[in-house]
């Protein structure tokens, strides 16, 4: 009975796997802003976990350093197809102010990963963060053969004239 229940919210639903690879935190700050009634993430189906294995989306934070290099692989790995990833603030993409001569960040994580989207700032704001999780999130839930929250793929949307 549970295991249908979460069958049927999964596969209406964006699941996001939020991971910090280091820095100041202000992006993940950010992203927890999300959860707060003000921009109430689950009312667009979206839910955040830290299983990589249950994401249709994996958020990037920080800087990335030598310690995540292969970490960020490995999660990258888990991920189910399609494999999407958004790179947020200015840190996975240019290593920002920790980006020092003879430091250990390496910068952008494009070169250890493919990101589908970026969103630069520092950090950035938690509807700039929504709104790029709204752009990939629903093709890749359509791409697994599963549809959007509503009831209609995101083609039917589109179709409709409705926003995705």
């Amino acid at each position: 009975m549970l295991d249908s229940l979460k069958d049927v919210i999964r596969k209406s639903s964006i699941h996001v796997c939020l991971v910090s690879t280091g820095g100041c935190n202000g992006c993940d700050i950010e992203v927890v802003a999300l959860l707060s009634p003000r921009y109430d993430l689950e009312q667009y189906g979206i839910y955040v976990h830290n299983n990589p294995r249950e994401a249709d989306v994996i958020l990037i934070a920080g800087a990335v350093t030598e310690q995540w290099r292969e970490k960020l692989q490995r999660i990258y790995a888990k991920a189910p197809e399609p494999k999407v990833v958004v790179a947020v603030g200015n840190c996975p993409l240019s290593g920002d102010v920790f980006n020092q001569e003879g430091g250990s960040v390496y910068a952008p994580a494009s070169d250890f990963i493919p990101v589908d989207a970026e969103i630069s700032g520092c950090p950035p704001r938690p509807s700039e963060i929504l709104a790029a999780i709204l752009a990939v999130g629903p093709d890749a839930i359509a791409t697994k053969g599963r549809q959007a929250k509503g009831g209609h793929t995101v083609e039917e949307k589109a179709e409709g004239g409705e926003k995705v």
